[in-house]
């Protein structure tokens, strides 16, 4: 899937704009690591875990930017974003925040916790099929209707260097512990998180490799980092990884990990129930299946072996009780 046009790309000066903008509003969060699981594992495991971020994902993030740099434009139509649930969640709280309304257009098959906290919020929620109906479409649709501002979930400058706080963060965390890690590993749905990740980190760490995390079938962003190419996932293709769903990269989001990425991970339904098991067990943390597969890519071994230290980033924690407890028992 080539593409002839690129948009603008966010820069470095993006990020850090984004940060003045959630200083008091994002919650940095902490890097972790359990003693044990490192004696386990032969390395340091540092964690990054933004299943402790506001509404339980990243998504606070890049959705609050985006509201934010769109000042009183919005405060009337309000803002209209389709999302599987932490996208969702997350322009929902950021909306709250700003005094404006939000719809949110989300898949009927979207977790039923997703559903309720993105509500709690105060968002309207329409439900759509994600196997037979375009959410893109959908929303646009809306959005024009009632005038408002489509805050989409990943291929936006404004969302991507939101998320990229989350690298300035991480730098100056290993600088006070004074780690120089070996690589950083990030989940990857459409590729907002870990682009704007990738771009933080390659300014403030210009050395650190960076991999691209993904569902073993929905591994487009590995697949197209190697042929050069946006490729897409297969319709037949499904996984436990709600959060991850994405068919293929985003323009944007891709021309940047073309760009900074060192590879491209894939890991299997059965390894990501182990690493949200291990997660809980020595890390004391509720991670769901998209938000641990970084971590799941570390345990199984996806790696380069060695015995540097790593990090990996949680990228959220909302996750059904019934799911949870199967992993529990996995």
């Amino acid at each position: 899937m080539p593409d002839t046009i690129i948009p603008e790309l966010p820069v470095f000066a993006d990020i850090t704009t984004a940060a003045e903008r959630l200083k008091g509003r994002a919650i940095r969060t902490p890097l972790l690591e359990s003693p044990l699981l490192n004696e386990r594992m032969g390395r340091r495991i540092l964690v990054k875990p933004e299943c402790l971020q506001r509404t339980g994902s990243f998504k606070f993030r890049g959705a609050s930017n985006k509201i934010l740099a769109l000042g009183d434009s919005v405060k009337a139509g309000g803002v209209v974003a389709y999302s599987s649930g932490n996208h969702a969640q997350g322009v929902a709280a950021a909306a709250h925040y700003a005094g404006i309304p939000a719809l949110i257009v989300m898949p009927s098959d979207a977790p039923a916790i997703k559903r309720a906290n993105t509500a709690a919020w105060g968002a309207e929620i329409q439900l759509y099929d994600r196997f037979t109906e375009d959410r893109t479409a959908l929303a646009q649709s809306i959005a024009n209707e009632r005038g408002a501002a489509i805050v989409p979930p990943y291929d936006d400058p404004l969302i991507i260097s939101g998320q990229g706080t989350i690298g300035i963060e991480i730098a100056e965390q290993l600088d006070a512990l004074n780690v120089t890690p070996c690589a950083v590993v990030v989940p990857c749905g459409g590729g907002g998180l870990l682009s704007g990740t990738a771009l933080a980190l390659s300014k403030l760490c210009p050395e650190l490799p960076i991999y691209s995390a993904e569902p073993a079938d929905f591994n487009d962003t590995a697949r197209s980092l190697a042929s050069g190419n946006r490729e897409s996932v297969s319709p037949d293709a499904r996984s436990i990884c709600d959060a991850l769903l994405t068919p293929t990269p985003g323009i944007i989001t891709f021309a940047l990990n073309q760009a900074l990425l060192s590879g491209g991970l894939a890991v299997s339904d059965a390894e990501v129930l182990a690493a949200m098991r291990t997660a809980f067990l020595d890390l004391k943390l509720v991670v769901e299946p998209g938000g641990v597969v970084a971590l799941a890519s570390i345990l199984s071994g996806k790696l380069p072996p060695g015995d540097e230290p790593v990090v990996a980033v949680l990228s959220g924690g909302n996750v059904d009780p019934e799911v949870f407890q199967g992993a529990l028992k996995s």
